[in-house]
């Protein structure tokens, strides 16, 4: 018997940068991985507990969201038309002091809600109070690479107390959360406070999680107050001796992708288009990052710089970004952008043999997409479809661990209306902006 047999579907396939959608498909699970992909009726449903008629819908890896900020959703709209300096110092550090522990857990379920919706299955997110985080995690049935976010200013301490969330929550959930040390940046944690942080992933075993040069200014006044680069500073004090996902890294130099590209532990670089364009920071040459061999997953970031969860957004403005920074239409192609959002997502969340493609033996994490509407029609190119015309609204089902989670756009484990219900009288609190309050000043 198969736990799950999911009939006559196409199914992405993506070997060597080359996407493909293979026809006419059955994909068996048992437990919460794939045993069977084979040509639709090779398998007997009779030995299936249940069964789904994906009615010639594209089966494909769930997204993986490599850098969030997800209870952030709570502010969604209240960051508008600002630069980077006065979205941190007149905006978010002030409407974040009015947060409490159970504002995060609605928050996070508002965001998994709205990722879900996406297609995306796994989030690698950066905030605080991550046990209420780890619970709506639980709840969801997603999965997750939780840090709780530590800021130098918050005294040394707070590293051990970190250190027991993450032997609290890693492997959680029978193995969908992991948990991460997640220092928040350079420009926020003294040299110290990095290597104290450095230490103790060793010691126990852990990634880190960090912003980096995330704009070309950051970089410019590290190297005018430290006599380094913000990539340089992480060298320099260890950080990379553990397993490390790099939020962003748009001011990145040459020398700094020498530094990620000689390595020896893996280096992830999460890349958030939607927020860089909305906050004038830049772009990466994502065309040299990969030649050089550093990987690359698709971010939204919060959704107070992005306004969305949605990473169909980030693989389209992914690629159509690459195109016009080099100033090449060949640049970032959609095998390309589909590898990045699937495969070199799963590297930089540090799970590549699990996860990123439809394969026996894979963690069963698979998204239905109804390709039927107006918007694909004529699917003369079902891969250029998906990278260009796709919505999040195209979605039908969701499966993540083997479990499905939504069917035909009914959610099945969170409550839509109850999550409303619980954030709308928050919401008076919330958006205050008291400027004696300030978590922190930015001062990149």
């Amino acid at each position: 018997m198969v736990d799950l047999l999911i009939r006559n579907a196409k199914v992405l396939q993506l070997r060597d940068e080359k996407a493909q959608a293979l026809p006419d498909r059955d994909i068996a699970l048992r437990g919460n991985r794939i045993e069977l992909i084979a040509p639709t009726g090779a398998i007997d449903p009779s030995r299936a507990k249940k069964d789904i008629d994906a009615d010639g819908q594209l089966a494909m890896p769930g997204f993986i969201n490599t850098h969030a900020h997800v209870p952030m959703a709570l502010w969604r709209g209240l960051g508008e038309d600002v630069n980077i300096e006065s979205w941190f110092n007149d905006y978010i550090w002030h409407l974040e002091a009015n947060l409490v522990p159970e504002d995060v857990y609605w928050g996070m379920q508002l965001g998994l809600l709205e990722m879900i919706e996406a297609g995306v299955t796994a989030v690698a997110d950066h905030y605080w109070h991550m046990d209420y985080a780890a619970r709506a995690v639980e709840k969801a049935g997603t999965r997750a690479l939780l840090g709780q976010a530590m800021f130098g200013a918050n005294g040394i301490g707070q590293i051990e107390e970190t250190a027991a969330f993450v032997q609290r929550w890693d492997g959680a959930a029978g193995g969908r959360i992991r948990a991460i040390l997640a220092p928040h940046a350079p420009y926020t944690c003294d040299d110290d406070f990095l290597r104290a942080s450095a230490h103790k992933a060793e010691q126990i075993g852990s990634g880190i999680h960090i912003h980096a040069a995330e704009t070309r200014e950051q970089t410019q006044a590290s190297l005018a107050r430290r006599g380094q680069t913000p990539i340089e500073v992480l060298e320099d004090c260890g950080i990379f001796n553990a397993p490390t996902l790099l939020a962003h890294a748009v001011g990145a130099t040459a020398g700094d992708l020498e530094i990620l590209a000689d390595l020896r532990t893996p280096v992830g670089i999460a890349h958030c288009p939607k927020t860089y364009a909305k906050l004038a920071m830049g772009y990466n040459n994502l065309v040299e990052w990969r030649a050089l061999g550093i990987a690359v997953g698709l971010g939204s970031d919060g959704a107070v710089s992005n306004n969305t969860l949605d990473l169909w957004e980030a693989m389209r403005l992914t690629a159509l970004g690459q195109k016009q920074l080099t100033g090449d239409a060949e640049n970032l192609t959609i095998p390309q952008a589909l590898t990045i959002a699937t495969v070199e997502s799963a590297k930089v969340y540090g799970q590549p043999h699990d996860l990123g493609d439809l394969a026996a033996g894979k963690l069963a994490d698979i998204i239905l997409v109804d390709l039927s509407g107006t918007h694909h029609f004529p699917l003369n190119s079902v891969t250029a479809s998906l990278v260009y015309n796709a919505r999040a609204s195209d979605v039908r089902t969701v499966i993540c661990d083997g479990q499905v989670i939504m069917r035909e756009r009914e959610h099945l484990t969170l409550d839509k209306d109850e999550i409303i219900a619980n954030i709308a009288p928050r919401m008076e609190r919330l958006r205050r902006r008291d400027a004696a309050a300030g978590i922190q000043t930015y001062k990149p």
